[in-house]
């Protein structure tokens, strides 16, 4: 068998879900056809040897490829996969070999060496590059699909290497009339897995700049950036974003247009200098030919897979880097007059793409064209959200008018919006240095305020409230004061300072109103109503503000503000909707992406689809959901409250699911985050792991930690309260550590169900049931606990209530908490299973006395509905808000529950 290449990344990225679609056809034991397909160097080839380092050791494997021009050599790809292998008859080689025997005979052999390399073992059978193979090969691959036994038969081929003169087209289209063929498609690597690609390959994650800008060098083609990697080792990722193309991989591209003629040459070398997007009649424009002759050369070099047609009228070069080889080899003098042609043009047409204008300005050495430019295109992308666009623009002008506001004001929030948090710092701070007027220096203020405690810079930012409010006192009345005024309530805000936030917004709202501001009218009304919607007392007023807030900021055009309006609504007390939560996270993530703003469109949007999955009682889908947005931060260096954004609330759901190694992995991985997160993250984490796993000594001083990171604390969370006194009651911690530590993590401003909660464990705990007992019955149906705590409500009154020997209450009690529980797991779930058992009833896992539809969970009956709408495992995902591997275990255990065998018999069973 051959040797299959590996790549520069120790592991594979980003193709997990199509290794287990293949790895479970091989592992099913019977017959089946898989095809792979993509573009050179997608990772076909790299997808099958992580397939088969799966295969258990019995497994026969056959790999053989084709090769270009074996059209003419009959079987290559057999004989490539069984050159070296002493087993095969010599006879047999040479009847396969012998073209004096007929096309039926040879093919015969073929199958029979086949046959007798594999016998009655399970097999998986590979032709590599199909769209290359001889007929004979093909014929064999589709007689080999014919076969019955525990073989998995795999093929791959480039789609855009197909004609229908070629073997494979008739063998496609064969199989699919055929055989239930498994089509895996190859696709580019996202932005997210080109950095986890950099992150295994450098062993360390890289910083978004450089993934994104590799990821636009490589167009996220697995095979371009292992070779990147592997010719220039030892650079890290920033470094290599700069380094000029490594003379192999160059050569390698440049072979794709060698043999072009004149007249195409000039035009792709005109092409590459016009940069990604290439318009008809700027190409035109700038080589001096005539349309019909443009459009036969075009259309070659989109027929070689140089050129693709991107949009109307306009073309884009397939691999990036092919355009820049063809640049690189350009003398600087013939690059210079291309772009001043192009330039030239732009000007006279009046191009509304100053990006475009920028670029070529730059390249022809007209700075104040760029310079101008660079402003109309950060503000242009600002406001249609592509802020890291902004941001390359702004930092174009920027290298040749460092000192300009206008750049430092776009370049400062683009680098925010896209996450950028040191780069927004440094040019939030010269711009305030620099700043000439009162608004540029209000403006700077509120914004590095805000990117101050994304950072996590707390010295910083309160130097800069003190700024503001200096500037405040310096200021007439009007929109600058407004601006600063608004300022100061968000660092009130974000500093935990209700009061003071309250009454700063007051008093900007009051002057917007006055001078008829109604930009900062918004701002003001986000802070306070953020402000409002976590204090329990005045959450409603909170909501409400906010709930208008985003219909004027949407109106407006705010987006940044509607996004972090809707994200205070998301993120505080849960709508008794589950579809209404559902509708404004979606709308936040639209406004988000609308603002460019990368946080929110991104991780606070996983983090939403993970809430509501909590809060619908669904903790598996929760954990599913955070693991995914984790992942696909992981391979990114971030820094202040992006650091391992999930790594909290994953490790928090680990705790919870009783998952307690992988729980303990994540807060180790919390450990390394420097500044990061707050104080008492990590010992609230680490204490409540300790508990869970009995170990007293351990807990007793995690807790002291805790506790003396409390006193540094100026704000409570009645959730985490009830989570650490229940980790601490199966701990086994005394009870008077218990008292204080309920003292400690309880305020005025928790809620109050959360505050009952607790004095009815500490009651419980204590010995008082009847105490308890009244307790928890008046929070069974408080909605700010969420489904699973309200099950736990249940379970403790179901406990206090066979203390008192009342059974028939405490049962009714336990039947009423298996719903609420129904998609939990861990030791809430425990906790109803062992009173339960006091009772002498079934445990909640266990299999149903009833089928039919009563016997499905809520949320099984809910996807019970949709799959009788006709829904997939996908659109199911989507809509519910839940991974496709999630959905596909409700449908599973849907059809079990049901006995049924097909989702068409699903809707006549559920309809009443």
């Amino acid at each position: 068998m051959r040797t299959i290449r590996g790549g520069a990344s120790p592991v594979m990225i980003g193709r997990e879900s199509e290794l287990r679609r293949l790895a479970r056809l091989a592992s099913s034991r019977e017959p089946a056809v898989a095809i792979i397909a993509g573009e050179p160097g997608i990772g076909k080839t790299r997808l099958v040897h992580e397939l088969l380092a799966t295969l258990p050791a019995e497994t026969v494997v056959l790999v053989g490829q084709a090769e270009p021009g074996s059209l003419s050599r009959p079987y290559e790809v057999l004989l490539d996969a069984i050159d070296g292998r002493p087993e095969v008859d010599e006879e047999q080689l040479a009847a396969l070999e012998d073209a004096r025997r007929s096309p039926v005979e040879r093919l015969h052999t073929g199958l029979a060496v086949v046959a007798d390399l594999i016998g009655d073992s399970p097999a998986v059978i590979v032709f590599e590059d199909l769209h290359w193979a001889d007929s004979e090969s093909a014929a064999l691959f589709e007689r080999i699909a014919d076969q019955h036994g525990p073989r998995l038969l795999i093929g791959t081929y480039r789609p855009d290497e197909v004609t229908t003169r070629q073997p494979v087209a008739g063998l496609l289209a064969r199989m699919e009339r055929r055989h239930a063929v498994t089509h895996v498609r190859l696709d580019r690597l996202t932005p997210a897995q080109t950095a986890a690609m950099l992150a295994a390959a450098t062993g360390a994650p890289a910083s978004l700049r450089a993934a994104t800008a590799l990821h636009h060098r490589t167009g996220g083609n697995p095979f371009f950036l292992e070779e990147l990697l592997r010719a220039l080792p030892g650079y890290d990722a920033e470094a290599l974003v700069e380094q000029p193309l490594p003379w192999s991989l160059a050569d390698v591209l440049r072979g794709q247009v060698e043999d072009l003629e004149p007249v195409s040459h000039r035009v792709i070398e005109a092409a590459a200098v016009l940069g990604h997007r290439i318009p008809f009649d700027l190409l035109a424009d700038v080589t001096g030919t005539g349309e019909e002759e443009l459009i036969a050369v075009l259309r070659d070099l989109v027929s070689r897979g140089v050129l693709v047609e991107s949009g109307d009228d306009e073309f884009a070069f397939r691999h990036a880097l092919l355009r820049e080889a063809i640049a690189d080899q350009m003398l600087a003098r013939q690059r210079r007059r291309l772009h001043e042609a192009a330039l030239d043009a732009l000007l006279r047409g009046g191009s509304s793409d100053p990006a475009m204008v920028a670029h070529h300005a730059r390249g022809a050495g007209r700075y104040d064209d760029m310079i101008d430019a660079t402003r109309r295109g950060t503000a242009l992308y600002l406001s249609i959200g592509s802020a890291y666009q902004a941001l390359q623009l702004a930092e174009m002008g920027l290298d040749e008018a460092p000192d300009d506001t206008e750049l430092l004001n776009g370049a400062a929030r683009a680098a925010w919006l896209a996450g950028l948090l040191d780069d927004a710092l440094r040019y939030g701070r010269k711009w305030r240095d620099l700043a000439a007027t009162s608004t540029d220096r209000a403006e700077s203020l509120y914004l590095l305020v805000r990117v101050s405690w994304e950072a996590r810079l707390w010295d910083e930012m309160g130097a800069l409230t003190e700024d503001i409010e200096t500037l405040i006192a310096e200021l007439p009345p009007g929109a600058d004061q407004a601006r600063a005024m608004t300022a100061i309530a968000q660092s009130s805000y974000l500093r935990d300072d209700p009061e003071a936030a309250v009454l700063w917004a007051d008093r900007a709202l009051a002057l917007a109103d006055e001078f008829d501001l109604p930009s900062i009218r918004l701002a003001a009304l986000l802070e306070k109503g953020a402000t409002l919607s976590e204090r329990p007392q005045r959450a409603a007023e909170g909501r409400e503000i906010l709930s208008a807030l985003v219909t004027e900021a949407e109106k407006a055009g705010e987006w940044v503000l509607a996004a972090h309006a809707l994200n205070s609504l998301v993120q505080g007390e849960p709508p008794s909707s589950p579809a209404e939560h559902a509708e404004t996270l979606e709308r936040m993530r639209v406004d988000a992406e609308r603002a460019g703003f990368e946080s929110l469109a991104v991780a606070t949007y996983f983090q939403g689809r993970a809430r509501l999955a909590w809060r619908a009682g669904d903790l598996p889908a929760a954990i599913a959901t955070l693991e995914e947005g984790r992942d696909q931060d992981r391979g990114l260096r971030r820094r202040g409250r992006w650091a391992d954004y999930h790594g909290v609330f994953l490790a928090g759901a680990y705790l919870e699911a009783g998952e307690l190694d992988r729980a303990e992995q994540v807060i180790a991985d919390l450990a390394t985050v420097p500044n990061n997160p707050p104080p008492t993250t990590i010992p609230g984490l680490a204490f409540h792991l300790a508990c869970r796993r009995h170990d007293l000594p351990r807990a007793e001083a995690l807790l002291d930690e805790l506790l003396r990171a409390l006193a540094e604390e100026d704000w409570r969370s009645g959730d985490r309260a009830h989570d650490l006194i229940s980790a601490a009651l199966e701990g086994g911690l005394p009870l008077p550590r218990l008292d204080r530590m309920a003292a400690e993590l309880l305020d005025a401003d928790v809620w109050d169900a959360f505050r009952t909660l607790v004095d009815a464990q500490l009651a419980e705990a204590h010995g008082r049931h009847a105490e308890a007992l009244a307790a928890y019955l008046t929070i069974t149906e408080a909605h700010i606990l969420g489904p699973a705590i309200r099950g736990t409500v249940r379970v403790g009154a179901a406990r206090c209530l066979l203390a008192a020997d009342r059974r028939a209450e405490a049962a009714a009690h336990v039947e009423a908490a298996g719903p609420l529980l129904a998609e939990w797991r861990g030791w809430r779930v425990a906790q109803l299973d062992q009173v339960r058992a006091r009772l002498g009833m079934a445990p909640a896992d266990a299999p149903p006395a009833v089928t039919g539809p009563a016997a499905l969970t809520p949320r099984e009956r809910e996807v019970a509905v949709l799959i009788g709408d006709g829904l997939t495992n996908a659109e199911l995902a989507r809509r519910l808000y839940i991974s496709p591997k999630t959905a596909a275990v409700h449908v599973s255990n849907i059809l079990r529950k049901l006995g049924v065998a097909s989702r068409t018999e699903v809707l006549d069973l559920i309809r009443p």
